[in-house]
């Protein structure tokens, strides 16, 4: 059954073209609700970076930072510019996403990346790390 669904995944017309992974996204994890915007960069590789986050200040009003970054450099990042991930590239071999690996702020941690439309049209991100792996959704708004 998992074999027919990345074939299906690997059908998906949007998985068929690099470009087709620019725009806007909707996704949820642990239930807090956030919006993405995933650019192409001049040299040709991705970039996700939040720009709206349901709950972006705690219960005293200030804006809630990216304490658990590892890069301590970018700890004072509100959470609605967060880079999520960066250098994705396009494997056109296996139509899909990958080279890169993407950051949890929820977790503070780094982990490698692959990305696909499923057959609705979802793009379905696939984080792994250790051998753990976990995968979210994203849908495409305006």
């Amino acid at each position: 059954m998992a074999a027919a669904g990345i074939h299906a995944a690997a059908q998906q017309p949007l998985n068929g073209s690099a470009d087709n992974i620019v725009g806007n996204y909707i996704g949820r994890q642990n239930g807090d609700c956030f919006k993405v915007r995933v650019t192409r960069l001049a040299d040709g590789t991705y970039r996700a970076q939040v720009y709206w986050v349901e709950r972006d200040c705690d219960e005293s009003g200030r804006k809630i930072l990216d304490s658990k970054n590892p890069d301590r450099s970018l700890r004072q990042t509100p959470y609605d510019q967060i880079v999520l991930f960066n250098g994705l590239k396009y494997n056109a071999k296996d139509k899909c996403w990958d080279g890169t690996k993407i950051y949890d702020p929820q977790r503070g941690i780094r982990a490698n990346m692959r990305a696909d439309f499923t057959p609705k049209g979802n793009l379905r991100i696939r984080g792994s790390l250790l051998g753990i792996s976990e995968t979210i959704y994203w849908q495409r708004i305006p």
